[in-house]
């Protein structure tokens, strides 16, 4: 049976479930299928159990799995002190529907106990009406002071050629009445 092996060699998924799991620490949430969300969870559950004993021997082990430094960091200087007194369930997985293209069955993996940014974007709305009346306002006295330029329409190409041989010929038309002298001007002989 070919249950756990994401269609995937064995190389291509550990890189796989080692990319999303750097992703997922980064990122603190991430959207994938649900069947590779349920084996990231695996992953990323086992290293934020290495990053709570915060050994040489756990962060050694740990960075065989996840190479980026940056990560690691995160890894065991705050994921790690976040869930120490967590026994385990860090992850939380929410099915999401299923992708337009292929009818996949797509999830949202997340670390628990973190601070959404869904609620950082509420509280700049709790203050009231007052930060909505006072952002048209400033939005309006610009386009007082700097009113927007009119574009011209566009021209045909056709109707810009011919514009383009009148213009030419206008100037020799133009040209040729300069040249004759008038009949009423004093000193003309004729």
């Amino acid at each position: 049976m070919d249950h756990r092996k994401l269609g995937r060699t064995t190389e291509h998924r550990i890189a796989m479930l080692r990319n999303q799991a750097a992703s997922l620490v980064r990122h603190d949430r991430i959207q994938t299928t649900l069947e590779k969300a349920k084996e990231l969870r695996r992953f990323v559950e086992r290293l934020i159990t290495l990053a709570k004993k915060d050994t040489l021997h756990a962060r050694r082990t740990a960075a065989r799995h996840v190479q980026d430094p940056a990560v690691l960091k995160k890894l065991f200087s705050t994921l790690g002190p976040l869930y120490a007194q967590r026994p385990g369930g860090y992850t939380r997985i929410v099915k999401l529907g299923f992708r337009k293209g292929d009818g996949a069955q797509v999830a949202l993996i997340e670390l628990v106990d973190r601070e959404p940014k869904v609620e950082e974007s509420n509280k700049g709305k709790g203050k009231g009406k007052a930060q909505k009346a006072a952002k048209p306002a400033p939005a309006s006295a610009a386009e007082e002071t700097a009113p927007k330029k009119a574009r011209a329409p566009r021209k045909p190409k056709a109707t810009a050629a011919k514009e383009a041989t009148q213009a030419e010929a206008a100037p020799e038309q133009a040209a040729e009445p300069a040249q004759e002298p008038s009949e009423g001007e004093p000193g003309d002989q004729v």
